[in-house]
């Protein structure tokens, strides 16, 4: 690893440390205990396949590409402190973004199924946010349904020739707003009260929609901003990546 890798890894070791120590937090995660336990576990069983092809595809990264190791772990580190972070709403709710867009756009979706449900495995244990019997939904929504739809922008937007600030920019904006779409979902079907299904995941995209625009706006700019600093400090790991051959950014 060379000076600039080791100075950008304390930078990114310090802003972690920073920033993920936060108090109680139950914000855009389930909070343990509010769903129902057939829900609980259907959610679970559904993100089982995606857990193993996630999987698969570590393992062969960390055989053919153990130079992209740094990166693996950044990647990791970066959704566990963005996702850590919790924002006030006027709605009396709170949000955080993602941070999963960065390790799709880099590695692919499956992959950050596995990161994220290490990470929000962390974050019920340590810091209360989110909890183990909503780990099945919470994984679904922010570490499968999230990275699917990043990566899918970035591949269609890199497709139609836009500039790759703006498919990095549109892929990890998109994907934190789907995130919190699918747990809207997830709650509408939970608990859909007098106003039914429908009418309880349009209340519950409501709460969540007051931050969640700003912060995926947010994220999206700093995820490009991530990127080109890769691309500055980390060339030899991402042309291991195949990075370049998508076209880098600069």
């Amino acid at each position: 690893m060379t000076k600039k890798q080791k100075k950008l890894v304390i930078a990114l070791c310090g802003f972690s440390l920073g920033f993920a120590v936060t108090p109680v937090a139950n914000a855009m995660h389930i909070m343990e205990g509010y769903l129902p336990l057939p829900y609980a576990i259907g959610w679970s069983v559904i993100c089982i396949p995606f857990l193993a092809a996630g999987l698969i595809s570590i393992k062969k990264t960390v055989s053919e590409h153990r130079k992209t190791l740094i990166i693996l772990a950044m990647a990791g580190a970066y959704a566990f402190v963005l996702s850590s972070l919790k924002i006030p709403s006027v709605s009396g709710s709170s949000s955080h973004p993602t941070g999963t867009g960065l390790g799709a756009i880099l590695f692919g979706p499956s992959v950050m199924s596995v990161l994220g449900i290490i990470v929000l495995l962390f974050q019920a244990l340590l810091l209360a946010h989110g909890g183990l019997t909503t780990l099945g939904a919470n994984t679904f929504s922010m570490a499968i349904a999230g990275p699917f739809v990043s990566y899918g922008v970035f591949k269609l937007a890199s497709k139609l020739k836009c500039p790759k600030l703006v498919s990095v920019f549109l892929a990890a904006a998109l994907g934190d707003l789907f995130t919190y779409c699918v747990t809207s979902v997830q709650l509408g079907l939970a608990h859909p009260g007098s106003a039914g299904f429908l009418g309880a995941t349009a209340e519950f995209l409501g709460i969540f929609a007051v931050t969640q625009i700003p912060l995926a706006i947010i994220e999206g700019i700093l995820t490009a901003i991530v990127i080109m600093g890769l691309e500055s400090y980390a060339k030899t790991e991402l042309t291991e990546l195949g990075y370049y051959k998508r076209g880098g950014i600069s």
